[in-house]
C-alpha cells in the first residue's frame, strides 16, 4: 500500500475497517506509475454469480474519496442484480483521473490487465467517464468485459436500456402519488443530462412532461436543448425549484440533510447511483417530507440487464422486456414499503437480500 494512499485512509487498520462496514469480499487496488495509472477495484457479493459492475474515471479530491465511491457502488450493484433476478454478483471499479486528460490506450489496456488478473471475478463495463471505444481497449487485454460495440459482437451502448428502466420506475411512482402513471404535464427535472440522462429526457418529451434540465458541463447541455423545447436550470437551483418529480441522473448523494427540506418534487426517481448520501439518515427523511423515493438501484437496473443480456446472447426485445419489468417491481416495493412502515430504501434492500440468502442456501453442497 502507498504512503499517500495511507495518509488519506488514516492506517492499514482503518481502511479493514471501512471496507468491512459494508460487507466487500475483496478490494484491489491497481497502480502503475508508467501509465498514471491508479485504480480500485471493489468485489462486494459473488453469491448469485461473477461480481459485474462498471468502470468510473473521475478526477476525485483524494484516494479515500475513490475508496468510498466504489465501496458504496460495488455493493449497490450486488443488490441492483439480485433485485433484478439476474445471476450476478456486485462489483465496481474507479480510474482516478480527469477522463479528458488522462485517459489513453496505455493506461486503459494495463487496467485491462488488472481486470484480467481477477480470472473473471470481476466483469467491467462501461460507466460514468468511460465510452464503448474504451472498452475495445480492454477487451485487447481481458474477455472479462462487457458492453462492447455491436459491431464487435457486443450489445452497444447501455445508456437507452437504462434510461427506459428509469422511465418505468418513474411512471410506476407517478401511479403511486397521483393515481395514474402519466406523466403528460408532470414537470420533471433531470439533473445531468449525459448519455443516461439525454436518452431519459427523450422519453419524457414523447410523454409531453415539462422538462427542466441541468448540468455542471455546458457541453452535454447543448445538444438537448438544441433538440427540444426544455427549460435550462442552473446546478445551483435546481433543488429548491418548483417541480413534481425530480430525477437525479449525475453522480450520487444528492439527497442529504441539506438538500431534502428544499426539494419541491413529491417524486425522486432517476438513474444516478447512491443518490441518498446516508440511507439510514436520509431515507427516512425523504419520507418524513412526503417525497416518494424510488430506489436507485432497482429502476436504473436496465444498464445491467443490458451487458448480462450481451453475456447471455439476449437479443435487443428481450432486454427491453426485462427493463419494463421494473415497473411491477417498483410497484411491488412500494406496497412491501407501505405495509411493512419501511422506506422503500429499506423494502427494496430487504427483497434483494432475501433472494440473496435463499439462493446461497441452493448453493451449498448437498
Amino acid at each position: 500500500m502507498s504512503e499517500e494512499l495511507l495518509a488519506t485512509t488514516g492506517s492499514s487498520v482503518e481502511l479493514f475497517e471501512e471496507v468491512g462496514k459494508m460487507g466487500h469480499e475483496q478490494v484491489v487496488f491497481c497502480s502503475d506509475p508508467d501509465t498514471g495509472l491508479k485504480a480500485i477495484i471493489g468485489i462486494h457479493n459473488t453469491v448469485l454469480g461473477p461480481a459485474l459492475g462498471g468502470t468510473r474515471m473521475w478526477p476525485y479530491n483524494d484516494e479515500r474519496e475513490a475508496l468510498i465511491d466504489v465501496l458504496r457502488l460495488s455493493r449497490g450493484m450486488t443488490f441492483k442484480a439480485a433485485i433484478s433476478g439476474l445471476n450476478l454478483g456486485g462489483g465496481k471499479a474507479v480510474i482516478i483521473g480527469d477522463p479528458k486528460s488522462l485517459k489513453n490506450e496505455a493506461l486503459l489496456r494495463r487496467f485491462g490487465k488488472f481486470v484480467d488478473s481477477l480470472g473473471g471475478r470481476y466483469i467491467t463495463a462501461e460507466d460514468v467517464g468511460m465510452s464503448e471505444k474504451d472498452m475495445e481497449y480492454l477487451a485487447m487485454e481481458t474477455e472479462h468485459v462487457t458492453g462492447l460495440p455491436e459491431k464487435l459482437g457486443g450489445a452497444g451502448d447501455p445508456s437507452p436500456v437504462t434510461a427506459y428502466g428509469t422511465y418505468m420506475g418513474m411512471k410506476a411512482s407517478a401511479k403511486k402519488v397521483y393515481g395514474s402513471d402519466s406523466l403528460e404535464g408532470k414537470v420533471v427535472a433531470v439533473q445531468g443530462v449525459g448519455h443516461v440522462g439525454a436518452n431519459l429526457v427523450d422519453l419524457l418529451i414523447k410523454e409531453n412532461a415539462t422538462v427542466l434540465v441541468s448540468d455542471i458541463f455546458k457541453e452535454k447541455i447543448d445538444p438537448v436543448v438544441a433538440k427540444h423545447k426544455v427549460d435550462v436550470i442552473s446546478p445551483q437551483e435546481i433543488m429548491e425549484y418548483p417541480m413534481d418529480i425530480y430525477a437525479p441522473c449525475a453522480l450520487g448523494a444528492t439527497l442529504d440533510s441539506d438538500s431534502i427540506p428544499k426539494l419541491k418534487a413529491k417524486i425522486v426517481a432517476g438513474a444516478a447511483n447512491n443518490q441518498l448520501a446516508d440511507e439510514d439518515i436520509h431515507g427516512p427523511m425523504c419520507r418524513e417530507h412526503g417525497i416518494l423515493y424510488a430506489p436507485d438501484f432497482l429502476i436504473n437496473a436496465g444498464g445491467l440487464m443490458n451487458v448480462y443480456g450481451e453475456l447471455m446472447g439476449y437479443d435487443n426485445e428481450i432486454i427491453f422486456s426485462k427493463a419494463e419489468n421494473i415497473y411491477d417491481t417498483t410497484l411491488s416495493i412500494f406496497d412491501l414499503a407501505e405495509k411493512e412502515g419501511v422506506t422503500t430504501q429499506l423494502a427494496a434492500m430487504k427483497l434483494a437480500q432475501k433472494r440473496i440468502e435463499s439462493v446461497g442456501k441452493i448453493k451449498l453442497p448437498l
